[in-house]
């Protein structure tokens, strides 16, 4: 389904080990726990990787790449001491200990609660009123795999790739174990080849200088697009990236069918379709190019029958308790939640589904 191209020079790669993909001649990268890393840019630090590696220092390897961050991201790189206990103890910690030793910081406070924020059941809507039951699917900047998570739940073969490599490996271990997961930067020539029914990128499309040719690659791969939370410049957020005006979302988009963010978000958490149409005040857009609209939800996301659901760790009996100000500040205004009285811990039926769709049960990975 997937098949790996130099992002230099464009001629396949092979296994030529067990830890490293080959041109034949002499290019090779390293690959770790089954992700590839192809990322341009990084060639110093993919020859380092496969130096380890040709000397079975694989906790070693593991180490570099996982010191690795996007250009967004202004913290240095943690302590090697930090990474290394990672590494030893990745069979056995939580996903959040994990994402603190990666110093993640906010990013982690983020991934580890994006479970019940307001653009995650936006995401949700725009999934489920143009759900087709894909056999296949492509993430773009996946992050740590929530909806790899969800697709792999949903029976569908999901290939996530991210320009960090440390999100995919955290994704392996803690998220979306069975995901296809391939490390590159989507701003060079993309170094994978494959076909799929759907193509997708949540809160992250924003993030792409270069959002034509994105789209354009995503075109060639899947017929149908689904694009959620791409922030509206003409709106104040707190993220990094380069947002969309809604003309230019128009523009290069010009047959999809166009959301809001709060609109998804409401009709996620009430179980009802959303309604199409976006304007200037919406927080953010959502895209989807050729699909269809259901004519009632499908319930994608929805936890099957007697999957573990546990109380939002977000609540208390005195109300939302943010991780920081400033996710306070970024999500709790559109919070969906209300800390009602739930059980800390019960099992999925159907009289707890509005509680799930309003995000106060959650099923949450086994150790988040």
């Amino acid at each position: 389904m997937i098949d790996f191209r130099s992002p230099r020079t464009g001629r396949p790669l092979r296994p030529d080990t067990p830890h490293s993909l080959s041109d034949g001649e002499r290019e090779r990268w390293p690959v770790i726990d089954d992700i590839a890393y192809l990322r341009v840019g990084s060639e110093a630090l993919a020859a380092a990787a496969l130096e380890r590696l040709d000397a079975g220092d694989e906790a070693g390897a593991l180490v570099l790449l996982l010191a690795e961050n996007d250009r967004w991201w202004p913290e240095p790189p943690p302590p090697a001491a930090q990474l290394e206990r990672l590494v030893a103890g990745r069979e056995r910690l939580s996903l959040r200990t994990a994402m603190e030793l990666l110093g993640w910081g906010r990013v982690g406070d983020y991934f580890a609660h994006r479970w019940s924020d307001p653009t995650f059941t936006a995401g949700l809507a725009l999934m489920d009123a143009h759900w087709t039951q894909p056999h296949s699917a492509f993430e773009l900047a996946c992050g740590i795999g929530h909806y790899l998570r969800l697709l792999g739940q949903a029976g569908v073969a999901a290939i996530g790739a991210d320009v960090v490599f440390a999100k995919l490996w955290v994704a392996r271990h803690w998220v979306a174990p069975s995901a296809t997961l391939v490390c590159f930067d989507a701003e060079q020539p993309w170094p994978v080849a494959l076909s799929v029914d759907l193509a997708c990128c949540h809160d992250a499309f924003y993030f792409l200088g270069d959002k034509a040719g994105a789209a354009a690659r995503l075109r060639e791969i899947a017929p149908a697009l689904l694009l959620a939370h791409i922030h509206n410049r003409a709106h104040p957020n707190l993220s990094s990236g380069a947002s969309m005006s809604l003309a230019e979302v128009r523009a290069l988009f010009p047959e999809a069918t166009l959301y809001a963010d709060e609109e998804l978000t409401a009709a996620a958490t009430s179980g009802r379709l959303p309604k199409p149409g976006a304007d200037e005040t919406t927080e953010a857009f959502a895209v989807a190019e050729g699909v269809p609209a259901r004519s009632r939800p499908a319930g994608f996301g929805l936890p099957a029958p007697g999957a573990v659901l546990v109380r939002n760790p977000l609540c208390s009996d005195e109300g939302p308790q943010w991780p920081s100000p400033r996710y306070a500040e970024e999500y709790g205004a559109r919070a969906t939640f209300a800390c009602a009285a739930v059980p800390e811990r019960t099992v999925m039926v159907p009289a707890w589904l509005d509680a799930v769709r309003r995000r106060e049960l959650l099923a949450l990975p086994e150790r988040w």
